[in-house]
Formats: C-alpha cells, sequence, structure tokens
C-alpha cells in the first residue's frame, strides 16, 4: 500500500464523516475538484502546501491527518502479514522397561509424550 493511498482514504473518510461534498472541500481548500478526486483515489501525491489547505478546510490539524495515516498504515500492515501457527510436535517413544512389581507397563514397556 502506498502513501498517497492511504492519505487519500483518510481525507475522503474524514470529508464524509463531515457531510462535505468532493466540489465544497476542493472550493474550501482551493484545489479543483478533479485534483482533489485523484488525491482521494491515491493516484496523486499532494504537495505539504495542498495537504495543508485540504486539512484546513476539513478543520484538521497536520498532526492529526498524520495519526489517522500512521493508525491505517499499522493496520494495513498487520492485515497482510502472514500468519503463523505455532505447532508442537508430539513424539512418541518407548521407554525403558521398568522393574516394578507385574503392572502392565512394566510387562510392555512405558511410552512417553515428548513436546
Amino acid at each position: 500500500m502506498l502513501l498517497r493511498e492511504v492519505i487519500g482514504n483518510v481525507f475522503r473518510r474524514l470529508r464524509r464523516e463531515r457531510g462535505i461534498t468532493l466540489r465544497e472541500l476542493a472550493e474550501r481548500a482551493q484545489v479543483s475538484v478533479p485534483y482533489l478526486s485523484e488525491i482521494e483515489r491515491g493516484r496523486k501525491e499532494p504537495s505539504s502546501e495542498i495537504l495543508a489547505a485540504i486539512c484546513r478546510a476539513l478543520e484538521l490539524e497536520l498532526t492529526d491527518l498524520l495519526n489517522e495515516v500512521q493508525f491505517d498504515l499499522a493496520t494495513a500492515v498487520r492485515a497482510t502479514l502472514p500468519i503463523r501457527l505455532q505447532t508442537t510436535s508430539i513424539q512418541v517413544r518407548q521407554s525403558e522397561p521398568r522393574a516394578v512389581g507385574s503392572s502392565p507397563t512394566a510387562q510392555y514397556g512405558a511410552f512417553a509424550l515428548v513436546a
């Protein structure tokens, strides 16, 4: 996943949560609607000035944007990590016979499970 895709997803989510249309946000941030759309879809890498303008238009601090992006990135990375199953191998081996009375295990040998 690319950083520009995560940034675009965060902008789109925050815009929708605030009930703002793409056109309204573009006007507030003073960017074109097609350019803002490209940013939201993760196709354009916005400059720091554009990021700041969009954040201002969303009434969002840049640090809050970066926190959202960090959370989304961490979530995406965790979702793509392979699941490692931990298995324990069990070995069955015959132990030495014991000289204890006439118990069945003494006659045939005892089996031990080794994990």
